[in-house]
């Protein structure tokens, strides 16, 4: 495919505008359609977490070094795109016996944890209750503030000369190519049929209204991720589409996070639910359809923002002709029906 393809991207979530900006740098006519409104990036907290996400969810604990190799990208990827890149970290807190079965998966990992004390970690972590005498940290989770960068991606991709269209796309038009970067619940399946792969996962996140710095904590069941708004979350509700906040979901999730963050219990809270879409073995469908003409850049899981330098990399590479990378096979968009 020539570099000067012109190339529909339907979905303006971290895939789609990563996917915009690499095919606008590689020379290629982009035109971005969504009809607006929150996605599930711009719900997101914006953790760039590898070590985290392999330690804790077992679903991509064999993928960890596709994930790092995604977060090694990030730091160009963030100048490119004006994105702030926070690396303060994150950590871990809790029960003895917990922690310390976290140093194991750690290990598991070929990672090493840092152990500190309480003291420290309510350093990196202001705010922190002083409940907690030790804790977990590790430098190679980073984060971003998900809306900022979400503006940051489009205003990027706009001087780079993408053109926006707020509306649904139905078909590729009169484009080349075609780049699905949408969700689970989706009208383009009849000509991306492995969007069918595809399943919804509710999840509810709590923000309170103070600005908060520092490492993002986890703990059993939650955490929590600093920014503009102290974020808590997140739920994992599989099969469910809607994006109606269950107040009993948010009470848990806000009543979990003040148990890590006491001092925040008189600030304005705002409950938010998003939808994330996802295959069986967790990771995402990167890559050339059964239609000619359509490639697919979906179904992120928990890692929207954490894979979406190398999707967007892939995707380009694969309009124009170029190397796919080392993780084409394993995110290939035609890997279910044994393509």
């Amino acid at each position: 495919m020539s570099t000067t393809a012109r190339v529909l991207v339907a979905g303006a979530g971290a895939f789609g505008l990563a996917s915009a900006l690499a095919l606008a740098d590689a020379g290629c006519h982009v035109t971005v359609c969504d009809p607006g409104g929150p996605n599930a990036s711009s719900v997101a907290a914006g953790m760039i977490a590898p070590v985290f996400e392999a330690v804790l969810d077992d679903a991509v604990r064999d993928h960890f070094d596709l994930l790092m190799g995604a977060r090694d990208l990030w730091p160009g990827f963030a100048e490119r795109a004006g994105v702030f890149l926070d690396r303060s970290g994150g950590l871990a807190v809790g029960d003895d016996g917990w922690l310390d079965d976290l140093a194991t998966r750690f290990n598991a990992l070929h990672e090493w944890p840092t152990e500190i004390g309480g003291a420290t970690a309510r350093a990196l972590a202001p705010g922190l209750s002083d409940a907690y005498d030790r804790a977990l940290l590790t430098r190679e989770d980073w984060r971003i503030d998900a809306a900022t960068a979400l503006k940051a991606l489009a205003d990027a991709a706009r001087a780079a000369g993408v053109v926006f269209e707020p509306r649904v796309v139905t078909d590729g038009g009169e484009a080349d190519v075609l780049v699905v970067a949408t969700g689970a619940d989706d009208a383009l399946v009849d000509i991306a049929p492995e969007l069918a792969e595809l399943s919804p996962i509710k999840g509810h996140i709590v923000r309170v209204s103070t600005p908060a710095s520092g490492a993002v904590v986890r703990s059993k069941g939650i955490y929590a991720a600093p920014g503009e708004a102290m974020a808590f979350g997140a739920t994992m509700e599989a099969g469910l589409s809607d994006v109606v906040v269950d107040p009993a979901k948010a009470k848990a999730l806000l009543a979990a996070g003040l148990r890590l963050f006491p001092g925040l219990g008189d600030a304005r809270v705002d409950a938010v639910a998003g939808v994330r879409a996802a295959t069986a073995d967790g990771l995402p469908l990167i890559g050339p359809g059964r239609t000619p003409g359509v490639i697919l850049a979906a179904g992120a899981r928990r890692n929207g923002w954490l894979l979406a330098p190398l999707v967007g990399r892939m995707v380009a590479a694969q309009v124009t002709g170029g190397d796919a990378g080392p993780y084409a096979a394993r995110l290939a968009a035609n890997r279910f029906s044994g393509g």
